[in-house]
């Protein structure tokens, strides 16, 4: 007569939700990547709301030039008397929130810093990749090119760029891609060196699983860490450069306004209504410190797990 075994005492298997929800509490653990999630979270709902809701029309002159800020326009009017908290509000729908094509008006969910950096991500991954895991002549090819894109300074890449193809959210993201691009090879190349020594690895070698399988399924997902933790910064570091371009007047194109295109038309008044430029310049900085103590804080606690 067979006994069933007892499974007294074997631990349940958690459920996906569970370990999604495991994952995201390591935020929860650090102060510092609590306060940056609660920043980046207040400009991604403010954008949110925007998209159906604004106190007042973002472009239109409703009000007398250069106000303060007052029980109507919270934060004050631009010179040109436009409501600057709208404008602020639908700002970040280009940021981070939706992407507008070239091809008949039509706009896709993200915004340009997060596609910019989605892009520079999967282009350095797939370089960084077989710059490490083939190594030899094929890293040698490969990281002299990103090298030479790394001598010149970014803002004269992004010139180049746009110079080359024009205005538009899409040429923005393409900028973002060439300049981002080198910087994670580099670091996706010194993860593989050291993952490819593994043992699993030389087990999959050994079955023979093709070298494309072994990159992408068994050394890029236990590289995913650092990468994103880096992605983390980068979406900061793109926030910022829109805004640069934005302020010489070569950013994003309007009719949505651009948090840098703001302080560039506000700085011409800036002796007479100080406000117009000092929140632009406020909500940049802030998305950008949020998005740093967010990646700072979540690096952190990742090393800390991981030990």
């Amino acid at each position: 007569m067979t006994v069933a075994q007892s499974t007294t005492g074997t631990p349940a298997r958690p459920s996906r939700l569970q370990a999604w929800w495991k994952g995201i509490s390591i935020v929860f653990e650090s102060r510092i990547a609590t306060v940056g999630m609660a920043l980046v979270f207040f400009w991604v709902l403010l954008g949110f709301i925007s998209l159906f809701w604004t106190p007042y029309v973002p472009n239109d002159s409703d009000f007398t030039q250069n106000l303060p800020p007052n029980s109507v326009n919270w934060m004050g009017t631009d010179h040109l008397g436009r409501d600057i908290f709208s404008r602020l509000m639908a700002g970040t729908q280009v940021i981070v929130l939706k992407t507008r094509l070239p091809w008949g008006g039509i706009s896709i969910p993200g915004g340009v810093a997060i596609w910019g950096v989605l892009g520079s991500v999967l282009l350095g991954s797939v370089l960084g990749l077989n710059a490490g895991y083939r190594a030899g002549w094929a890293d040698q090819s490969i990281m002299q090119v990103l090298d030479a894109l790394i001598a010149f300074p970014r803002i004269v890449l992004y010139l180049v760029v746009i110079a080359a193809f024009g205005q538009g959210d899409v040429v923005i993201i393409l900028a973002i891609v060439v300049t981002g691009a080198p910087g994670v090879a580099r670091l996706v190349r010194s993860l593989t060196f050291d993952i490819k020594t593994r043992d699993y690895i030389r087990a999959a070698e050994t079955r023979g699983e093709n070298i494309w399988y072994i990159m992408f399924v068994e050394i890029l997902p236990n590289a995913r860490g650092p990468l994103l933790v880096d992605s983390m910064l980068r979406v900061g570091y793109a926030i910022f450069m829109i805004g640069t371009l934005g302020f010489l007047g070569i950013g994003l194109p309007p009719p949505d306004p651009d948090w840098g295109s703001m302080v560039n038309e506000a700085r011409k008044n800036i002796f007479i209504n100080q406000w117009a430029v000092i929140w632009p310049s406020l909500a940049i900085a802030s998305l950008v410190i949020g998005l740093n103590l967010f990646a700072d804080g979540l690096r952190e606690e990742l090393t800390r797990y991981q030990k």
